[in-house]
């Protein structure tokens, strides 16, 4: 089975600190590596976490503030380096073209990988490609900014006691879901007399942002949202001036999206600690949970089967 999990390659805002790194974020799902955001020294802390980098298949850019995309540059030059041979597909603001070129294009090298580019004009679906489905909306940050939706294509799980009573079984069951039924002993079969969807898993991104309906849309229902929490509600004056969230107000857009479970980061150089985040968001929504440099949040495959 492929790795399934969530590592937080840094956590803080436009300032890192003495302990939290600018932020990014690894997503390995189904044998592809999804970075989110890469702020300054995310290749380092890759090292840190123990994660080859070859591993990047998709990269994101929510928005061109410099704490979330500094680190695209050096991750694009270091993947040139280790002559990865699969293609990096790039997801940003088409609005912010000039500054992806200039990150692309920042030093002299010569570039060898395939760079696929996604420049975002429109929210709804960017791409389907079989294996994920990854749709876009804008936030409210003062400038172009997107929040990313990601879902894996549904599956069929097939009923292993419901195969035994019709007894089907090797080829039978490989032709069965070629050609959606089976004759056996004059029987019709069909795959959804001895098997059902299981519908594929959610992730969601919403960093910088007010509060915001499109958030609350387009993390409907994910089974994990990664979110912004930059403040405390004790500083939600600064959250409104600079257009972000505290965690109260994070914790509000996960209970109203009905996630499964929050991941709070982005946080604020003033807190020197991110126990209260945690304790904040918990009492409107208790799967919360705080990121923090190179922790590692497991994304299990969920049994859930579509009805």
């Amino acid at each position: 089975m492929s790795v399934r999990e969530l590592v937080i390659l840094g956590c803080s805002s436009q300032q890192p600190t003495r302990f939290r790194n600018h932020g990014a974020y690894l997503l390995r799902w189904n044998n592809e590596g999804m970075l989110f955001d890469p702020g300054e020294g995310t290749q380092r802390q890759l090292i840190f976490a123990n994660v080859a980098p070859p591993c990047i298949t998709r990269i994101f850019i929510s928005h061109f503030h410099g704490d979330h995309c500094l680190g695209l540059g050096s991750m694009l030059m270091r993947l040139n380096l280790d002559k990865v041979t699969h293609p990096i597909h790039c997801y940003y603001p088409a609005s912010g073209k000039k500054y992806f070129d200039r990150l692309r294009y920042s030093t002299i090298y010569h570039e060898r990988i395939n760079v696929v580019e996604h420049p975002v004009s429109l929210a709804g679906l960017v791409e389907d490609d079989g294996k994920f489905r990854i749709e876009a909306t804008f936030l409210e940050h003062g400038v172009e900014n997107i929040g990313w939706r990601i879902s894996e294509a549904d599956s069929r799980k097939f009923d292993k006691e419901k195969l035994s009573s019709y007894g089907l079984k090797g080829t039978m069951i490989k032709k069965l879901e070629q050609e959606g039924f089976f004759l056996l002993n004059q029987q019709k079969i069909t795959l959804d007399d001895v098997s059902q969807i299981r519908k594929g898993d959610c992730f969601a991104v919403v960093l910088d942002t007010l509060f915001c309906q499109n958030g609350i849309d387009i993390a409907k229902d994910a089974n994990l949202l990664l979110c912004e929490s930059t403040y405390l509600e004790e500083h939600a004056h600064l959250a409104l001036q600079y257009k972000h969230m505290t965690a109260k107000q994070a914790a509000t857009l996960a209970k109203k999206a009905g996630v499964e479970k929050l991941i709070l980061t982005h946080f604020s150089g003033r807190y020197p600690t991110l126990k209260k985040f945690e304790q904040e968001a918990r009492e409107i929504f208790s799967p919360s949970y705080t990121a923090d440099d190179l922790l590692v949040f497991p994304f299990p495959k969920t049994r859930a089967i579509a009805s």
